[in-house]
């Protein structure tokens, strides 16, 4: 990132002076990137599908990825699984602050060019001197240089078998009290399936239109999984009344999936 009339903005050739001068000593590094770079926030499946194709296509020890921090949760939990059981490290990196300001980035790129030269399999974020699991990703502070936790996710299906992402319309949805019911509807009328953040340990509210809408939608083939709005914790189904309209509905419980895992899972399991 540097500065331009508008803000931070990507440019071509920042990472790969920092990654020359920070690599390991005897490490060949080999840079591939995106034409034209794109901010994190640009993120999309078709970009992952890339990011895919890349790793499964090298042959080396492993695979840094630098990011944007925004997104960083979303392909985080996208490529964890869609490359579940990989044999080699593949680590995001990100930073807080640009590199050759002074901040976080030279050192999280340092971390993560050395764990992807002699650390464990699978896919990781390299963030503030921790190694978190990349597949319960959390970007819990909008500034801090310790941004991001981990949240225990289920484990993903072995054996390794790259997977990619499919053209459905997916989406995250919150609910929340007094949303109208048929602002819902519109919603999913446009979704092949969405994720659903309910209330604690999975309650919402008891209007008959609700369930109504939630099952015409799921009747129609629209696959709705449910997450909490809380980041811990997961949901546990048939605890309170108030979420029983949501099962009878068809609505999936997502237990303790973050929204971005529940997300993935969805976009990978559906045709598109």
């Amino acid at each position: 990132m540097v500065p331009g009339p508008d803000g931070l903005a990507p440019a071509a050739g920042v990472v790969e002076r920092a990654v020359g001068a920070l690599a390991p000593a005897g490490v060949h590094v080999t840079v591939r990137a995106f034409d034209p770079l794109i901010d994190g926030a640009e993120i999309s499946p078709e970009h992952w599908n890339r990011i895919i194709d890349l790793v499964v296509g090298f042959s080396g020890a492993g695979v840094v990825i630098t990011h944007g921090t925004d997104t960083m949760a979303y392909t985080g939990a996208a490529l964890a699984r869609a490359l579940a059981g990989i044999a080699i490290p593949v680590v995001l990196c990100g930073a807080m602050k640009p590199l050759n300001t002074g901040g976080d980035a030279e050192g999280n790129l340092r971390q993560a060019l050395e764990v992807a030269h002699r650390g464990e399999a699978g896919v990781w974020l390299a963030f503030a001197g921790r190694l978190l699991p990349a597949a319960g990703l959390v970007k819990h502070h909008s500034q801090r240089p310790d941004s991001f936790r981990s949240m225990p996710q289920p484990r993903q299906p072995d054996p390794y078998r790259p997977r990619r992402f499919g053209a459905a319309r997916i989406a995250i949805l919150t609910l929340s009290p007094g949303m109208p019911v048929p602002a819902l509807a519109a919603m999913l009328d446009e979704l092949d399936g969405a994720v659903l953040r309910i209330y604690g340990t999975g309650t919402a509210t008891s209007d008959p239109a609700l369930e109504t809408v939630l099952a015409n939608a799921v009747r129609r083939g629209c696959r709705i999984r449910a997450v909490s709005q809380c980041e811990a914790g997961g949901l546990s189904p048939g605890t309170y009344s108030a979420g029983a309209a949501l099962w009878r509905a068809g609505v999936e419980n997502g237990g303790s999936e973050t929204p971005e895992a529940a997300l993935a899972r969805l976009w990978i399991e559906m045709p598109g």
